[in-house]
């Protein structure tokens, strides 16, 4: 590929004059139709790295995104840049999904969900001989070991997508390259994708986390009321400039706005039991600055392009340092200061034990879904399909998902299975990452120091004292 072509392409259609380190790594690794593993920081320009490939390829490049509004954000920007791209999810009309798949073989992008892709008349077209497909890209790759496991088992078939697709075109199409793209990825998650993707020999492009204008810091909040006002004063301190304040449950969202609307704030909750349109209203209104800060799951701010968030709090503590660090990197992606701060109740757990009932919460429900698997596996036929044992029961997807996770079962296609022969014992509850999570919490050293060790970059870390988290402050 000319790289002259290349840069005016990205002159032409997104104004810059050249790339950011690594993207132009990254486009070159796709062009080459290589497999790739990308982890840039949240603001380094992902986007670019696959949407810019597929407009100089032939063929479609799909992008498997978990977010409604994610998905159409982006497309609604390539459209206004007047680009071939288009989005399928459940939302839309009949009469859309058809207008889409009549277009398909003029698209060079379409953003769809690992559900939708899995359905059956999407399928049934992707699979058409007669349709290039150039590329599979995942974006928030992370969401795949977050969610795969749990309400989003799609995640989990997404390996055997390629040969599938592969099998059903002529020779000339060419190889269809796979990139994961996520913002963070520890050793284990980087591993995790390799192998339920099936990248062959990717080439793992990845830049550090550290982010020298975000301050990090941890707060004790000894009792309920401590720690909602511990939130107030730190909201006043910003007086009105952007922010995120991020909860561990939907019901938490609703009472926490609540809260703070009877305190003259306008915000509201954001949760993924909203109607789509009223999420997207929130989603303005925070973007357009109606309303300052949003109160939302961990779900909000994937993808989305604010760059003057200028705080981060966390009402309550993200159950994994991967979830932190996405949440935390939405703010300062102007490299202005910023300020992150975490609320923790106390160690003894006397005082407020409600950070401890949500850790136990959380693996009691992951070890509801291992028992729920372990029923369900001896109605499975060791070979089957996923349609028809999703008949027996509405969580045979899970449970099929956890024992692909296991290494008791492979997927031969995005829908057929096979259970390995012999005995097998369902793993226990693996609590690595609340485990880290608390180490980070009581960790004595540099903050950035601590997280930067833990993602793989121990020489980075070693010399490192931010100056601006709590722990170098002290």
């Amino acid at each position: 590929m000319d790289w002259d072509v290349v840069r005016h392409k990205l002159k032409q259609v997104w104004g810059y004059d050249d790339f950011r380190s690594p993207q132009s790594e990254v486009i070159a690794s796709i062009l080459e139709r290589r497999d790739s593993l990308v982890i840039l920081a949240t603001g380094a320009g992902k986007s670019i790295c696959f949407q810019l490939p597929a407009l100089l390829q032939s063929g479609l490049t799909l992008v498997i995104s978990p977010l409604l509004a994610l998905m159409e954000d982006q497309v609604q920007d390539l459209r206004r840049r007047g680009l071939p791209a288009a989005t399928l999810h459940s939302s839309l009309s009949l009469q859309q999904k058809r207008e889409v798949m009549q277009q398909l073989g003029k698209l060079r992008l379409l953003y769809i969900s690992p559900e939708s892709l899995l359905s059956k008349p999407v399928w049934e077209r992707l699979s058409d001989r007669s349709l290039p497909i150039s590329g599979l890209m995942l974006d928030e790759a992370h969401c795949l070991v977050q969610w795969g496991e749990t309400f989003r088992p799609a995640y989990r078939r997404l390996g055997a997508v390629r040969a599938a697709l592969i099998a059903n075109k002529p020779a000339e199409h060419g190889r269809i390259s796979i990139a994961a793209f996520t913002a963070t990825a520890d050793v284990q998650t980087q591993t995790e994708l390799q192998t339920c993707l099936q990248l062959d020999h990717p080439q793992v492009i990845h830049t550090s986390p550290y982010r020298a204008n975000l301050s990090l810091n941890v707060s004790i909040a000894w009792t309920p009321a401590s720690r909602k006002s511990q939130a107030l004063k730190f909201i006043h301190s910003f007086n009105g400039q952007s922010g995120l304040i991020y909860v561990r449950s939907r019901r938490e969202t609703e009472e926490l706005a609540a809260w703070l609307r009877d305190r003259s704030f306008a915000t509201a909750a954001y949760h993924a039991g909203l109607p789509s349109i009223e999420r997207r209203e929130i989603e303005q209104k925070w973007l357009n600055g109606i309303y300052p800060f949003a109160i939302c799951t961990s779900a909000f701010g994937l993808g989305i392009n604010k760059p003057n968030v200028r705080w981060v709090l966390h009402f309550h503590s993200p159950l994994t340092l991967s979830e932190y660090i996405q949440e935390v990197g939405r703010a300062g992606r102007d490299g202005s200061q910023s300020k992150a701060l975490m609320l923790v109740s106390e160690p003894t757990g006397w005082l407020d034990h409600s950070d401890r009932q949500r850790q136990d919460f959380f693996i009691q429900q992951q070890q509801k879904l291992w028992q729920k698997a372990q029923t369900l596996i001896p109605k499975f036929p060791r070979r089957g399909n996923c349609a028809e044992v999703s008949k027996l029961d509405p969580d045979a997807p899970i449970a099929l998902g956890l024992l692909h996770s296991a290494g008791y079962l492979i997927w031969r296609t995005p829908f057929e299975y096979e259970i390995k022969v012999g005995k097998f014992q369902l793993p226990d509850i693996n609590t690595t990452s609340i485990e880290q999570m608390q180490d980070f919490i009581n960790t004595r050293q540099c903050r950035w120091a601590f997280l930067l060790g833990e993602f793989g970059f121990e020489s980075e870390a070693k010399n490192l004292k931010c100056g601006i988290c709590d722990r170098c402050m002290k």
